[in-house]
This record gives structure tokens, sequence and C-alpha cells, in this order.
């Protein structure tokens, strides 16, 4: 499994860089499908964000950001990880409390 290494500053970034990279890797058009997003917890507490881009014909490509490793893991379609990104530093993780 391939390993890359990224500066990433802030959540705008991640974003961008998760929709691009899932984008690119199954050549989809970048902005012609949309990606959601949701914050993970684990015991109440944010521990990482799942990225979702929803593709052609209800097929779904995904990545995770773990925050306690500081990396991005990307999944295929079928559920098979594809590849992961270590991040240089961790951005700020945007968490509003219910």
């Amino acid at each position: 499994m391939t390993t890359h290494i990224v500066q990433i500053c802030n959540m705008a970034e991640l974003r961008e860089f998760v929709h691009v990279t899932i984008c690119d890797h199954f050549q989809l058009q970048f902005g012609a499908f949309p990606m959601t997003e949701k914050i993970l917890l684990r015991g109440g507490n944010p521990c990482g964000m799942y990225f979702c881009v929803h593709g052609p014909r209800a097929i779904r490509f995904t990545a995770i950001w773990e925050t306690d490793r500081n990396q991005v893991l990307f999944y295929g379609p079928e559920g098979e990880r594809i590849f992961k990104t270590q991040l240089v530093e961790a951005p700020e993780l945007e968490f509003a409390a219910a």
C-alpha cells in the first residue's frame, strides 16, 4: 500500500485534498460529484472525519482522517483500502458539541 506525506494547514485544505485525491484516483471530474463528511466520535470526543464522494451509479468512494495517527486512509468502492496519506501537522478539527 502506498503512503504519501502531505502538509495540510486547515480543514478547508483537508477537504479539498481528499476530494481532489479521490477524483484523480478514480478518474472522476472534480466538482461533478458531491462530497459529504461526518465527524467521528469515540466516547463523545471527536477522533476523526469520514469523507464520502458520491460517484456515478450510486458508487461511493471514502476516506477517513484518523486524528490519533494523523493520517488519511482512502478506500475504494468495495471497501478495500487503496492508500494512505500521512499529514505533517494535524489541522484543527471543527467540532461543535450538541
